[in-house]
């Protein structure tokens, strides 16, 4: 179930320039299935947490690079791709994701129930939509594409921690 989970965002992947980071990779879903499935790909596995990060070098394919560190602290607009599964509600994910998104990007956020103004979101971070991917088979989830239009907007990212205390949405 968590790798065909986690390979339900491939096609929208697939139509991205690499390199893709799993934000938040934790277990490795959805960065690893996915890597496996693009092995000419780069992909970074960006974890906060270092046990979690260990376990990640080890289980790792080669074109997978484990990174420790938070979304919040990395350099800005550099990805084609960024995904992100069970790492926060969308409008904090995206806010997460967004910036490390180079314009003509990406983010693709493996979403539950969707709440908030995402579009809004979208806009004050650079991006348009998200179109909305539903999962075959799946009642309350979605795949939500950010396309990213324009560089990050000064004052993002926020400092760790604000995104989840003050959501845009």
């Amino acid at each position: 179930m968590l790798l065909d989970d986690s390979l339900r965002g491939l096609e929208l992947v697939r139509r991205e320039a690499g390199p893709v980071v799993d934000v938040g990779s934790g277990g490795g879903a959805p960065g690893i299935p996915l890597a496996l499935a693009l092995p000419d790909w780069e992909f970074v596995l960006l974890e906060a947490q270092e046990r979690k990060c260990a376990f990640l070098r080890e289980h790792a394919p080669a074109n997978a690079e484990v990174v420790h560190g938070r979304a919040e602290e990395q350099p800005l607009d550099w990805a084609g791709c960024v995904v992100a599964k069970a790492l926060a509600p969308p409008p904090v994910a995206a806010e997460w994701c967004l910036p490390l998104v180079r314009v003509g990007g990406a983010a693709v956020v493996y979403a539950g129930t969707v709440g908030g103004d995402l579009t809004r979101v979208a806009a004050q971070l650079g991006a348009e939509g998200p179109e909305r991917h539903a999962v075959e088979g799946a009642r309350d989830r979605s795949l939500l594409l950010f396309r990213k239009v324009a560089p990050t907007p000064g004052g993002f990212p926020r400092r760790v921690g604000v995104a989840r205390k003050r959501p845009l949405a």
